[in-house]
């Protein structure tokens, strides 16, 4: 007797009954698949936000949104410049740095554009030297558990530090840094010659592409924007890095309090519906996790115990003819077997497909395969339908099958 061959005819003459049997366990690798990938990804783009960011507590006008922080064109109201002085003369523990930015927009050849003032870093070290004779006036707290991740004078002073540290350390007020995108359209290279409105100023890098508004931006000096747009003393928006991993703690308060016209807002708030979000679908896989183990394990281990049960007859008559109690056995895990590779490898399929659809409109992410988690979820769908039939096929294996033929 070929075991596998029974077990063939077995699955293709009840074609319904094998569909029926592993739908719970198809279906819950497909949605544990689904919500993995999507997870991940989510994860790994709130990381990749958080990088991009940089600073991790933002000091905007009160009338702003996180939208207009993050939009290329769009400013959200000012706050005066002087803002800065103040978060320095304040004296407050764990700032270790600070950039004022504007954004305003403007038409070059025809082109819109954003162009961004920032404040080179060797300007504000001039205003970051206050912080010392602040901090000696009056003692502050200086317990910091952590430092930030602060670039190096050598690291921000060539333009592309703009993209990795969001800072430059020298920058002329003649001087522009061109986006990838707008230095494209614009034909510019550096040492080329560029107009803002009715000034002329020397291109004097191009940063690489980085897929974000970042590359369709103009960088200048802060006070060149601000006189050649006639802004005064303002800015959107000042970037603070603080020393503490949990700066938000005890800086955040004090901010507050020092600037009230102002919004502060930290890193969470920027990324907490999305983390929000992200632990929710966590759970929810653990959830889904445990509906596969209990609802498709005990859906399988009574359908098949059913099976046991209607084939009473024809089990008597082959273990009359030989086969052993082990053969039996295997006869039905190996049918269990099969079920759950199929079943598994199907709702993987499934799962995969729905989260390359889903991914962007749940949580704005693209989504490509994870061999681990893909390999995983079958592994645990076929070890689910092995330990769901192991109990009947057990049963099956203690037949009589003298008692199997007086039933009958």
């Amino acid at each position: 007797m070929n075991l596998r061959l029974m077990i063939w005819h077995e699955l293709k003459s009840r074609p319904a009954a094998v569909a029926f049997n592993s739908l719970t366990i198809l279906l819950g690798v497909a949605a544990l698949v689904a919500i993995r990938h999507v997870t991940v990804y989510s994860e790994e783009a709130v990381a990749n936000q958080l990088t991009n960011l940089g600073a991790n507590i933002l000091v905007l006008p009160e009338e702003a949104t996180l939208q207009d922080y993050y939009a290329a064109d769009q400013n959200g109201g000012t706050i005066p410049e002087e803002y800065v002085a103040e978060i320095f003369l304040a004296g407050l523990s764990g700032v270790e740095q600070v950039s004022p930015r504007l954004n305003v927009s403007t038409e070059i050849q025809g082109h819109s554009v954003a162009v961004t003032g920032i404040l080179p870093q060797s300007e504000v070290d001039t205003l970051a030297s206050w912080q010392a004779t602040a901090m000696f006036m009056n003692a502050t707290d200086t317990g910091c558990c952590q430092k930030a991740n602060v670039a190096t004078t050598d690291e921000l002073k060539a333009p592309d530090a703009l993209v990795k540290h969001r800072a430059i350390q020298d920058l002329d007020k003649n001087a522009l840094v061109l986006g990838a995108d707008i230095a494209r359209k614009l034909n510019c290279q550096v040492a080329d010659q560029l107009s803002l409105k009715n000034d002329t100023f020397t291109v004097i890098g191009v940063l690489p592409e980085t897929g974000t508004v970042d590359d369709g931006r103009i960088f200048a000096h802060l006070h060149s924007v601000q006189r050649i747009w006639e802004q005064g003393a303002t800015c959107n928006a000042i970037e603070i890095v603080g020393c503490c991993e949990d700066a938000a703690g005890s800086l955040v308060p004090q901010l507050r309090e020092l600037l009230p016209n102002a919004k502060v807002v930290t890193i969470s708030q920027v990324v907490e519906t999305q983390v929000g979000v992200n632990t929710l679908m966590a759970k929810t896989s653990w959830i889904v996790l445990a509906v596969l183990i209990v609802v498709g394990g005990v859906g399988l281990a009574g359908a098949i115990a059913a099976n046991v049960r209607e084939r009473r007859r024809e089990i008597g008559t082959l273990m009359a003819m030989g086969a052993t109690p082990s053969y039996i056995q295997r006869l039905f895990l190996g049918k269990a077997l099969i079920l759950g590779l199929a079943a598994g490898s199907i709702g993987c399929v499934i799962g995969i497909v729905g989260a390359v659809i889903a991914g962007p409109v749940w949580a704005g992410v693209a989504i490509t395969p994870l061999i681990g988690t893909s390999v995983l979820s079958v592994l645990v769908a076929t070890l689910v339908a092995l330990l769901a039939a192991w109990w009947p096929a057990q049963r099956a294996a203690q037949l009589d099958p003298c008692i199997c033929f007086r039933e009958v």
